[in-house]
């Protein structure tokens, strides 16, 4: 049994006023208001990583808080995966997946909790799960997981995690009060992808959340869930928990937002493709959302944006190592002479389109507007006389787009695509920098695609099969350091 049942925290009678300066270094925020801390899934994800949650939060008792959490690590992934096996009239495995879910969040509460908060979660576990065999059976029979529906599932997870969490923070000695973020973070009817009501949802945070917060209380509220004005469901999106906890920093002014995930911050390149990938101290808004943008995974595109347009720093730490400094995250840092990272994304295609009479400009107006019914993403594109060039995601599109443009123009595919990009360097660089770089990459059939429209991003198109060889001799060309500091340690070893 987890000494987390025990253990209390004498620190939690402390005052936590909200009005001082932030004792924390790291930050060293100009505002006031309180610190917005939100944990992902793996920060979540088993009885060790709360615990470790647990200690985050203590470490800043003295401090006014509002934490934000996510469902368990693969928790969402199942509820979709039930709910979709339940539309295939597979109704059978549906309950499969929520038996094993549910187990999994009762095998948690009884590592973590006392016998008698253990029986009001188990009351909690048994309702939740009840509505959602009830919801699942209905989608059985009418053979159709609509997004609405979606939502109302999805939205379990962070429910159940955020709950479970309170519990464990009251044992603690905290003072946590639970909120549901239905109730607080009022959205438009976008099931599946909702966007927030700006001055609904800040009127509700500043009257709900904020008096409990200056109030000595623990505001904790599930991420990823919100509900439109009539008070039906909703969730932002995959990775809507870092959207959530910037949309509470932006209302209440927050002091700083820590999004606390399994990584040290943002990297120079992905540690899965570059093991000499190293941490960026600091980076801007702008340059942090394109990172995301073009293949990142710390941070969801449009989590700054509400913290961005309030002037809130934002913090990427890693839970399972909290005394690491993570990234710090600004609305302008300046610019970095030199290149800042490296990101690459998979699955990508190279469609020509060849116009039969049409200009440039008429038929980069039909090939866009076609990708947009089709739903097919574009990342880039390029015209000239006669001809345009577009990079897309996926090639389930494309067929669509063959015969909607068919006597118009030809189209033809390249498919098995990786955009490689790197970031940063002053404009005097860039041409430079793009010429080291085809020379580095040369044997490799790599193309240079573009420059970014922020004229600090250079594109590089290559095959899947050599994204991570790519990645790791475009990071020891702009980081030599890295290199020569791991061949160092190799010989040490």
């Amino acid at each position: 049994m987890s000494s987390l049942k025990q253990d209390g925290s004498q620190k939690a009678q402390e005052e936590r006023g909200c009005g001082q300066r932030p004792r924390t270094p790291e930050l060293e925020p100009a505002k006031p208001g309180p610190l917005v801390l939100k944990f992902g899934g793996t920060s979540v994800e088993d009885a060790d990583a709360i615990g470790r949650v647990v200690h985050i939060i203590q470490g800043r008792v003295s401090r006014c808080q509002v934490v934000v959490v996510s469902a368990l690590a693969g928790a969402t992934d199942q509820l979709l995966r039930a709910g979709e096996a339940a539309a295939a009239s597979h109704l059978d495995a549906a309950l499969g997946f929520l038996g094993a879910l549910e187990r999994r969040h009762r095998s948690l509460a009884e590592q973590l909790l006392s016998p008698v908060a253990l029986a009001l979660f188990s009351q909690l576990l048994e309702k939740e799960f009840q509505n959602l065999r009830e919801l699942l059976a209905g989608v059985a029979a009418l053979g159709e997981f609509t997004a609405r529906t979606s939502d109302r599932v999805l939205g379990v997870g962070e429910i159940l995690s955020s709950k479970l969490l309170v519990e464990v923070l009251r044992q603690a000695g905290l003072n946590p009060e639970w909120l549901d973020s239905r109730e607080v973070i009022v959205t438009n009817e976008a099931h599946g992808s909702a966007q927030p009501l700006r001055d609904q949802t800040n009127r509700r945070l500043r009257s709900i959340v904020a008096p409990l917060a200056l109030g000595g209380r623990l505001p904790v509220l599930p991420g990823f869930i919100g509900a439109t004005l009539k008070g039906v469901p909703t969730t932002l999106g995959r990775g809507g928990s870092d959207f959530s906890a910037a949309i509470v920093a932006a209302a209440l002014e927050a002091s700083a937002l820590e999004i606390w995930t399994d990584v040290d911050g943002i990297m120079t390149a992905d540690p899965r493709l570059c093991p000499d990938a190293q941490l960026i101290p600091a980076i801007s808004f702008e340059e942090a959302s394109e990172l995301a943008s073009f293949g990142a995974k710390v941070l969801h595109p449009s989590t700054l944006l509400p913290a961005m347009k309030q002037g809130i720093p934002v913090l990427v730490r890693n839970s399972r190592q909290p005394d690491r400094p993570g990234t710090r995250v600004f609305a302008d840092v300046g610019g970095s002479p030199k290149v800042q990272a490296i990101t690459a994304k998979r699955g990508m295609a190279l469609v020509h389109i060849s116009s039969h009479q049409h200009t440039a400009s008429d038929l980069v107006r039909q090939a866009l507007n076609a990708c947009d019914r089709h739903k097919c993403v574009v990342e880039l594109f390029s015209a000239a006389r006669g001809g345009v060039s577009l990079l897309v995601q996926g090639t389930n599109a494309l067929p669509h787009l063959v015969t909607e443009l068919e006597g118009v123009a030809d189209v033809r595919w390249e498919n098995h695509k990786a955009l490689i990009c790197f970031f940063g360097g002053s404009d005097r660089n860039q041409r430079r920098s793009a010429e080291h770089a085809l020379r580095t990459l040369s044997d490799l059939d790599v193309s240079l695609l573009s420059q970014g429209g922020s004229e600090r991003r250079i594109g590089l198109l290559v095959d899947e099969d050599h994204v991570a060889e790519s990645v790791c001799r475009l990071h020891g060309l702009f980081f030599p350091d890295a290199l020569l500091k791991s061949a160092e340690q190799g010989a040490g070893a």
